[in-house]
């Protein structure tokens, strides 16, 4: 919202629009002014709706000749105060004036207001003028109210202003239907999504603490006792079942701020809802879905400390079963207040990619695992789904406090310096020929039962777990099969910066499995880049001899690594080790990745040359001293 509000008054001429200004300004009335004011601001300690807010009243024209400066101005306004005196002018605003701003393409708050009503013989002349407006509000739905005013009188002079200001600032037609007299849809929804977050126990009410909690939040004011029991009273009035015993109901909250639309209150629901982040169009403000986070290049993003606490004390919220596991309706009560799960999840077909109990459901291990991924391929769609769950930092209250950048990494075409990488999350391509066993570690890498049929893998596959590493450390490790994405994955280098580490597989009973490893290194040489673990799948089987120039362990043995580790989908233990050797080599890729150029080392070519040079001078020199004293 604009901190320049600009109010075009309009209407027919003689129907005291300089007047009403002058009025204002002066607070008195002022006879024989001139007939067109030119612009005046007020200043934001004279605006009553807002401290931060300046005012600019513009008076208008309504004679021919000034047709376009009215239009420029109508174009410019924030709200028009449609001023009209009698029963001629009140009938030319349905018949002219508002169909003349709906021709401009104008769709900005009218206020109209029937001046002049000290002129009234009584008061039922007047009030039949205001009755006369009713069908035009229902008809025109940008009129956002009527008042009578005298600027003669000082009557309802500022009141008249205070509604322009209150039209722009707390809009009633985002969130009122008059002709339905109720809550349209989207504030309904946003209401709704408020009381999920102010229901901290999630028990389908809000109970005296919370709704005192909300009035702080809202209006850094308490809600006493006495208050509290007076919206329990208008609540059960208009139906017992918005109160109970255990405090307001989410219908309730709906009908309690329905209550404060029908009495001109709206003020108080643009209140709690911009206390929330949401914009006159009822969505959330981009700044507090994505707020600026930089990422250094070859960095990545991971959930801090609060942020992983955060997940943790949702998952408690929600299982409300107590069987360490969220199944669908638990899932979808939780996810209640955003769009829907993340797109990221339904396309990866969640929650097959994380850790699962028995029944299926997911676990706290797979539910903060499943977050880890999230925030380390797409922080945004992280910072999004905090801030629609309610995230509150401890500090500046901003969702980034959730987040965490790492330390830049860079890629080297020599064996990377030693030392190991200060992050919490890797991923890893798991690379092989069809039928090595790709599938299978993915399965057993979420615990899941090894199947013996052999089903080709179509679309990738993701899969997401934590890994203890030797001394109790826990990361998360992210494994991903490409299916037939893979040779354009391989060749795309932002996704090959995205890799921690490559899996190569191979089927130890399989002659020729090993050689599509050495094609495939061939194919895209860029591989030789990354941290790499070589793993001889289906070790329970008889061992083959591999058809290749060299076999798997030589081949190890001359790019710098360890031989490959003999692991079978039924034996748990050599798979544990297999799942640290992955997180390992993305921890300390210095041990890991191929050593295929010597370090670069100083030429001693140049030192020579500069010490022969040098020498060469100094001769020089001596020969021409030698030869000028003789000279002498």
């Amino acid at each position: 919202m604009s901190s320049d509000v600009r109010l075009v008054l309009c209407g027919d001429e003689g129907v005291g629009k300089s007047s009403l200004i002058t009025s204002f300004v002066k607070e008195t009335f002022v006879p024989n002014i001139q007939s067109v004011l030119p612009p005046i601001s007020i200043p934001p300690e004279f605006i009553s709706v807002a401290n931060n807010l300046t005012m600019t009243m513009v008076d208008t024209s309504s004679r021919p000749q000034d047709r376009q400066s009215l239009n420029r101005e109508i174009r410019r306004a924030n709200v028009i105060l449609l001023v009209y005196s009698d029963h001629y002018t009140s009938e030319r605003i349905p018949l002219f004036w508002l169909p003349y701003f709906r021709s401009l393409g104008v769709n900005v708050p009218v206020v109209l207001c029937a001046n002049k009503c000290d002129l009234a013989v009584d008061t039922d002349s007047a009030e039949v003028i205001l009755d006369e407006m009713i069908p035009i509000m229902e008809e025109f739905k940008e009129v956002e109210s009527c008042i009578r005013s005298s600027a003669k009188e000082q009557y309802n002079v500022n009141q008249a202003f205070y509604l322009c200001e209150k039209a722009v600032i707390y809009p009633i037609a985002p969130l009122f239907d008059s002709k339905e007299q109720d809550l349209k849809p989207p504030a309904v929804a946003a209401l709704q999504r408020i009381f999920f977050l102010c229901d901290k126990d999630q028990d389908g009410f809000l109970n005296d603490k919370e709704m005192n909690d909300l009035q702080l939040k809202c209006f850094s004011k308490p809600l006493d006792s006495f208050d509290q029991q007076e919206i329990k009273s208008i609540l059960y009035k208009a139906d017992v079942n918005l109160v109970t015993e255990e405090g307001i109901s989410q219908e309730g909250f709906i009908a309690l701020n329905k209550i404060f639309a029908l009495k001109g209150r709206h003020e108080t629901t643009w209140g709690i809802l911009r206390t929330f982040h949401y914009t006159d169009s009822l969505s959330l403000s981009d700044k507090f879905l994505y707020p600026r986070f930089d990422v250094p290049q070859y960095s990545s993003v991971e959930l801090s400390p609060a942020g992983y606490r955060f997940f943790v004390d949702l998952f408690l919220l929600f299982d409300k079963d107590n069987d360490g596991g969220l199944n669908s309706t638990e899932l979808n009560s939780l996810f209640a207040p955003t769009p829907e799960i993340p797109a990221s999840w339904k396309t990866s077909q969640f929650p097959t990619t994380t850790l699962c109990n028995e029944e299926g459901h997911v676990t706290l291990q797979g539910w903060l695992a499943q977050w880890s991924m999230t925030t380390f391929q797409d922080h945004k769609t992280t910072l999004a789904y905090l801030a629609w769950l309610g995230f509150e930092g401890p500090e500046r209250g901003s969702t980034t406090e959730a987040l965490k950048v790492t330390k830049p990494r860079r890629r080297r075409k020599t064996r990377p310096k030693p030392g190991k990488v200060d992050r919490n999350v890797f991923s890893g391509y798991v690379l092989g020929a069809p039928d090595s066993g790709k599938s299978a570690i993915l399965d057993r890498f979420l615990n899941r039962p090894f199947y013996p049929l052999y089903v080709p893998t179509i679309k990738p596959r993701i899969a997401v777990n934590s890994v203890e590493m030797q001394g109790g450390r826990q990361c998360y490790m992210i494994l991903e099969e490409l299916g037939e994405l893979e040779p354009a994955v391989l060749d795309n280098p932002s996704k090959l910066d995205e890799c921690d580490v490559i899996c190569y597989t191979y089927d130890s009973s399989n002659p020729d499995s090993f050689q599509h490893i050495v094609d495939l290194r061939k194919k895209y040489p860029q591989l030789d880049r990354l941290p790499a673990v070589f793993a001889a799948l289906k070790a329970d089987l008889d061992k083959q001899q591999q058809r290749s120039d060299l076999q798997p362990d030589a081949y190890t043995r001359e790019l710098g690594l360890s031989t490959p580790l003999h692991v079978s989908a039924t034996w748990t233990s050599s798979l544990s080790e297999l799942f640290v050797q992955l997180a390992e080599a993305g921890q300390n890729p210095s041990t890991a990745t191929p050593i295929l150029e010597p370090e670069e080392k100083e030429s001693p070519v140049m030192p020579v040359v500069l010490a022969s040079s040098a020498v060469a001078i100094v001769v020089a020199a001596v020969v021409w001293m030698f030869r000028t004293s003789r000279e002498l």
